[in-house]
């Protein structure tokens, strides 16, 4: 299995993604707000007013999918294997933040709870990513300690559904991690008490800047901060295809070994 610096290395991530949080790559994305930002700044105003998004019906969006297929036959037998396949295909795409994922939790109540995590290896069969242990999430999985992961790279048509148990990873592996953050990153896991209301930006602006001052240039990691591994005991694999018949292929844990089953679109 790959270890998180190996996958890190095997797998490295296009220029602006993992732990830099606004991506200059991603920039198009944003391309169509700034233009419209452009027209409502300067004297050009008075002469030209602000574009305006027409109406439209949300659901005649549509795409036909066609890009590609997936079949028992070309499945590898191993969903792990398979997954970094699908990976390799989507960092060879340039499929932004390609792993940015879903995660789904539990709340007290039974409600569900979602949010986007970054994918930060994969080691012994389970699926890393690193957060704050005190966070909503964090609470939540504390309770109910079940996850489902969920990864889009649409460019390829392609999902990737990850349900498993968690389980937090070593401490000495959270710090290993933690060490290879930037310098901001880490202090931030020392001043946001993530999940937490606050007063103002200008609170959370001091307290970065108190933690700046206490630990300087080598902040230990906070013990409240580190990883988690799910560990799957399902895998599903989406490719989208043509007259919405998507091919789902499913492995489950069946005695030790994957089963793969077809499940209908």
């Amino acid at each position: 299995m790959l270890l998180s610096a190996e996958f890190r290395s095997r797998f490295p991530l296009p220029e602006g993604s993992g732990d830099v949080k606004m991506p200059k790559k991603l920039s198009r994305v944003n391309d169509f707000q700034r233009e419209i930002a452009t027209l409502s700044l300067g004297s050009r105003l008075c002469a030209t007013p602000p574009r305006r998004i027409s109406p439209m019906n949300i659901a005649d969006l549509r795409q036909e999918y066609m890009r590609s297929g997936l079949s028992e036959a070309h499945a590898d037998p191993d969903p792990i294997r398979q997954f970094e396949r699908w990976f390799a295909d989507a960092l060879r795409a340039g499929v932004p933040l390609p792993n940015a994922m879903t995660l789904a939790t539990v709340t007290p109540s039974g409600a569900p709870s979602a949010r986007i995590v970054l994918l930060k290896g994969v080691e012994n069969g389970g699926f890393l990513f690193y957060t704050n242990y005190l966070s909503r999430k964090g609470r939540e999985l504390e309770r109910r300690a079940s996850a489902c992961l969920l990864l889009l790279w649409s460019d390829l048509e392609r999902q990737v559904r990850i349900d498993g148990v968690v389980q937090k990873v070593a401490a000495a592996e959270s710090d290993a991690y933690y060490a290879t953050r930037p310098l901001g990153a880490r202090l931030s896991a020392w001043a946001s008490a993530q999940s937490e209301t606050v007063a103002s930006r200008q609170q959370l602006e001091s307290a970065m800047e108190q933690a700046r001052r206490r630990h300087g240039e080598q902040p230990p990691r906070p013990a409240h901060w580190g990883g988690y591994r799910v560990e799957p005991e399902a895998i599903e694999f989406w490719q989208g295809r043509s007259d919405r018949l998507h091919d789902r292929l499913v492995y489950r844990r069946n005695a030790g070994a994957w089963k793969i089953e077809r499940l209908s679109p």
